[in-house]
């Protein structure tokens, strides 16, 4: 099992700046990449960046590329997600998602969730 503990969300206004942070326990040796997901309000979950656990590719959703920045401590098993230039629209929940194989399955978790909301 994978636990993910987000940390960070908050309130802040248009413009602003936010770093949240997941840090992963647990079966964490076989995590192939971790990412960040936020679902708003009446809308469905949407990928938002990603990155692999060795190499650190990372990828991202295009309605955030140049505004945030993905990146990762091994050593503390954490993922961060930079938020920089927020707009009212990135309000939302931010998770946490990790992918680990199971025996050639790839299996996701899934931390609790950090709210985000972007004032106008």
């Amino acid at each position: 099992q994978v636990q993910l503990v987000e940390s960070g969300g908050g309130l802040v206004q248009a413009g602003g700046s936010l770093r949240l942070s997941c840090a992963a326990s647990g079966s964490i040796l076989s995590i192939n990449a971790m990412g960040w997901y936020r679902q708003a309000p009446g809308k469905q979950r949407e990928f938002v960046a990603a990155i692999t656990t060795s190499g650190g590719s990372t990828n991202y959703a295009d309605f955030v590329k140049g505004r945030f920045t993905i990146s990762r401590d091994n050593a503390k098993n954490t993922v961060f997600l930079q938020l920089n230039s927020l707009k009212p629209e990135d309000t939302a929940v931010y998770y946490c998602n990790a992918l680990r194989d199971v025996f050639g399955t790839v299996v996701n978790y899934w931390g609790q969730g950090t709210g985000v909301t972007v004032s106008s």
